[in-house]
């Protein structure tokens, strides 16, 4: 065992299982978190030398603002001739290589995928990521994505980075600390590398390196020329970078200059660091000295230093005008347009005050970052920009496109702050102020704080030219939806003040909700889409909204038509981030029109992107659905364990909140337990949030509720809100739950026949004829109560509604006369919302390649998922699946 891995025994075995995994076609994922120094490099190397073809890349500290630079090496040697068009055009922008318009981070992450699943298609693969705590963040984002999307591919995917300096979160992925080595293990490893200690230095050297092999390796020598028994007074890693001082401080003057220039730039370009190093004296000779020391080695990557800590103790320990020195020689070194960016960051790094020229060029690399989808790098340097400007005026002026795109990249703090900043140096332009605002208010937010939100969006709203103000509005509808109906009715009376022009691309848009916030009847949801479109919104990204407005006034069909369109639009366009509302507006479009399975398919990939896209407010919300269906299905425990994660993050104030809540109502009434579904459902329809969709959805519920438990009195205003509903809205499914809800009331049958005769959807004339045929049988009509019990255990089963599907049976067994025996469920129960989705695309004639492109999947997970379905189908390949049932319908 080579010595470095002394006392690794469990690290290797949690390796060599993942890489046992990735030999069977079973991809991975895994983080190796430790300090400097503490062996996970070595870790890395050990699998590396398993055999398996390996690409590698790592962080560069000098780089870590230069967006994809990192990826850039990951990838470097790919073919990206073989990654679908959309997929190629994205990667193709995010490197510069091509003039595009920002691509979704997201999709960047699909490509890196699919090249991944590529290289492995012929066995697997092994990508070994070093230093990934300086990874710049665009390419920590995109492997981020698609590690969490891996599946059958047979790729390994292991970063090593730092704990607790220049995090590297990684949520979602499974972590194993690298810590100190065991005693026995320290003392193994310091006699292999040293021999003829004294006992004291030993002693000094086991203590003081607490089990960190680097330390262990390079602590004896600094502790030999130190006093004897002298105390340690730093910390460990500033002690290791004075011991590797003390080996570089024994080097010539020009090497030490050369080292200095490579520390700076800490690049693979091994060209740039040799010309900056000629400008200030030092040629290609000087390397020898170091490399017989064994400091650094140079080849294809340029010139690496033996760890990352000896490159940090030359570069810290060089005077300061030696240190500017060198990076203004790298600047002049880096020649030609391809090295603008790290140009223009290396003359940053020389600036020693206000310099417009430079800061001129950082705002250019902003504006170049931006445009390849590189937000946090654009951030960064339009922050150093304004830093280095010469006035006010110029800094607020790359500080507010500094705010609007952290805000863009989800960075809702870093938002925060540059607006902040912003606005203290701003020129008092109300159009500049409103856009800092609205960044603030966006930031507000996603901080869980919708009242001030909704105050900061209305009052950019109020001091911007009626076409933005009316954009703004559309986004203060969401925090306003959190607070209540008086903060619905300001944004509807904002919208009513606006002087839009018809042609407005949001004039329909706002046409539609308007009425909508204000409770009164609203025009056709695809006449609004359509109009909208005319004028040129850009779709699908300005109609999102129009879903969530369509679900308020029940308008359900025509949104389940609307968001299929839009969803087919993004995955066409790779818009990624989008589909997470829009597949939860559509399920929720789909359950309410009685199509569960269908709903189950929508939420189940909504919520796999919204994780795998760390979209925290949509992996609540389709958590909190993914609840609302396990209650339905009388899935107790599923339904508390979706709940939990839906409300992990601010309880019942958490995006999903409303809907975890109504679950636990809907939960509870269906498993009999009336008062407590009572308690849930009326604090819900009764609070604040009671124009929401959720809460809205439940009023039958509530009046269901309060009759089973004999005390009507509290359905309260739960029919007439019913009845409203109806009226202004104009569809005959709310007028069915209406006369539904009258008859429980009243025990007027006339209220049950019109409800069924109202059309309503499925699910809801299940219930229905579920209640009608208790009261039937309860005024001993067992003929007419078992025409309407049998026909809605039918459909409770098929829909999997199996607490209602056992009332149903339960009163059919007690009209006696035996009951209908339940149906065995399809083949189609038995499939993942996943294969369902997969065999549908297959059975229409899709390739793998073609599905995987639709799903944001790889290919080999396609058709890992294909050979799952084939047996539950009872089918054996691919040209079977045509002739199944497996549309809905």
């Amino acid at each position: 065992m080579p010595t470095a891995l002394f006392g690794r025994a469990a690290e290797l075995a949690r390796i060599d299982a993942m890489l046992a995994a990735a030999r069977t076609g079973r991809s991975g994922a895994l983080v190796l978190r430790g300090e400097a120094g503490i062996g996970k490099t070595a870790l890395l190397e050990h699998a590396a030398a398993a055999g398996l073809p390996t690409v590698r890349g790592a962080g560069i500290e000098s780089e870590a603002e230069l967006p994809f630079a990192a990826l850039h090496l990951l990838v470097r040697g790919a073919d990206l001739g073989a990654l679908p068009p959309r997929q190629r055009a994205a990667l193709d922008g995010a490197f510069g290589l091509a003039e595009h318009d920002p691509a979704d981070r997201m999709l960047i992450g699909l490509a890196v995928l699919s090249l991944l699943a590529e290289e492995a298609a012929d066995g697997p693969l092994l990508c070994l990521v070093d230093d990934a705590h300086w990874l710049d963040r665009a390419t920590a984002e995109t492997l981020l994505f698609a590690a969490r999307r891996l599946d059958a591919e047979g790729v390994a995917l292991i970063f090593a980075t730092r704990a607790g300096e220049h995090d590297f979160p990684a949520p979602g992925l499974p972590e194993l600390p690298v810590g100190a080595l065991p005693p026995e293990a320290a003392a193994t490893l310091l006699d292999a590398g040293h021999t003829g200690l004294s006992p004291t230095v030993r002693y000094r050297a086991l203590v003081e390196s607490a089990g960190n092999p680097l330390a262990l390796l390079e602590l004896p020598a600094l502790l030999a020329a130190e006093t004897e028994g002298a105390a340690p007074e730093q910390p460990l890693p500033q002690r290791l970078r004075r011991a590797f001082q003390g080996q570089v401080a024994r080097l010539p003057a020009a090497t030490r200059t050369l080292l200095l220039v490579a520390a700076a730039a800490d690049t693979a370009e091994l060209g740039t660091v040799l010309r900056a190093a000629a400008a200030l004296g030092a040629g290609p000779a000087e390397l020898a000295p170091a490399e017989r020391a064994g400091l650094v080695r140079t080849g294809t990557a340029g010139v690496v230093f033996r760890h990352p800590l000896l490159r940090s103790a030359v570069y810290r320990s060089a005077p300061l005008p030696e240190r500017l020195a060198a990076h203004r020689a790298l600047a002049d070194a880096a020649t030609g347009p391809e090295n603008a960016d790290i140009r223009a960051w290396h003359l940053a790094a020389a600036a020693t005050g206000p310099d417009e020229a430079v800061a001129a060029a950082l705002e250019e690399t902003a504006e170049r970052a931006r445009r390849r989808s590189g937000y946090h790098g654009a951030v960064a340097a339009y922050e150093r920009a304004a830093a280095l400007s010469v006035d006010d005026a110029a800094r607020a002026r790359r500080l507010v496109p500094a705010a609007e795109t952290a805000a863009e990249a989800g960075l809702l703090d870093l938002a925060r702050r540059s607006a902040e900043r912003a606005a203290a140096v701003a020129t008092p332009e109300q159009a500049t102020l409103a856009r800092l605002d609205v960044v603030r208010g966006l930031a507000e937010f996603g901080a869980g704080r919708p009242a001030a939100a909704h105050r900061l969006l209305l009052g950019a709203a109020a001091a911007s030219e009626p076409a933005r103000a009316a954009r703004i509005l559309i986004q203060a509808v969401h925090p306003a939806w959190y607070l209540g109906d008086a903060e619905l009715t300001a944004v509807a009376d904002a919208f009513a003040g606006l002087a839009l022009p018809e042609v407005d691309p949001v004039a329909p848009i706002a046409g539609y909700m308007l009425p909508a916030l204000r409770g009164t009847r609203t025009t056709d949801l695809r006449d609004a889409a359509a109009a909208a479109r005319r004028h040129g919104a850009e779709s699908p990204r300005d109609l999102v909204q129009l879903c969530g407005a369509g679900l308020v006034v029940g308008q359900d069909a025509q949104v389940a038509e609307l968001a299929a369109e839009l969803i087919a639009e993004c995955r066409e366009q790779g818009r990624i981030a989008l589909l997470p509302p829009l597949l939860f507006f559509l399920a929720e479009a789909e359950l309410f029109g009685g199509n569960r399975a269908e709903a189950a398919v929508a939420a189940a990939e909504g919520l796999r992107i919204a994780v795998d896209a760390g979209l925290g407010q949509w992996v609540s919300q389709h958590h909190a659905f993914r609840a609302y269906l396990a209650a339905l299905a009388g899935d107790e425990r599923e339904c508390a364990a979706a709940v939990a994660a839906a409300t992990a993050v601010g309880g019942v104030r958490a995006p999903g909140g409303t809907w975890a809540e109504a679950a636990q109502g809907l939960l509870e009434l269906g498993l009999g337990r009336v008062a407590g579904a009572l308690h849930r459902l009326t604090a819900l329809t009764a609070g604040p949030v009671r124009h929401h969709v959720a809460a809205a959805r439940a009023l039958p519920d509530v009046v269901e509720a309060a009759v089973r438990l004999g005390e009507p009195e509290r359905a309260g205003d739960a029919v007439e809100r019913l009845a409203e509903w109806a009226r202004r809205g104009g569809q005959p499914w709310v007028a069915a739950l209406e006369q539904r809800c009258r008859a429980l009331l009243t025990g007027d049958e006339r209220y049950f026949r019109a409800a069924l005769e109202s059309g309503a959807r499925p699910l809801e004339q299940a219930r229905t004829r579920l209640l009608y045929g208790e009261w039937l049988r309860r005024a001993k009509r067992k003929t007419e109560a078992r025409a309407q019990l049998e026909p809605a255990a039918e459909t409770f089963e098929r829909a999997g509604a199996a607490p209602w599907a056992a009332r149903a049976r339960t009163e059919l067994a007690a009209i006696g006369g035996g009951a209908s025996t339940p149906a065995a469920p399809g083949p189609l129960a038995r499939l993942t919302p996943q294969e369902l989705q997969i065999v549908r695309l297959a059975a229409r004639g899709l390739s793998n390649r073609d599905i995987a492109a639709q799903l944001f999947l790889s290919p080999r997970t396609v058709g890992h998922h294909l050979y799952k379905a084939y047996p539950k189908l009872g089918v054996a390949a691919r040209g079977e699946l045509a002739g199944l049932p497996l549309e809905p319908g």
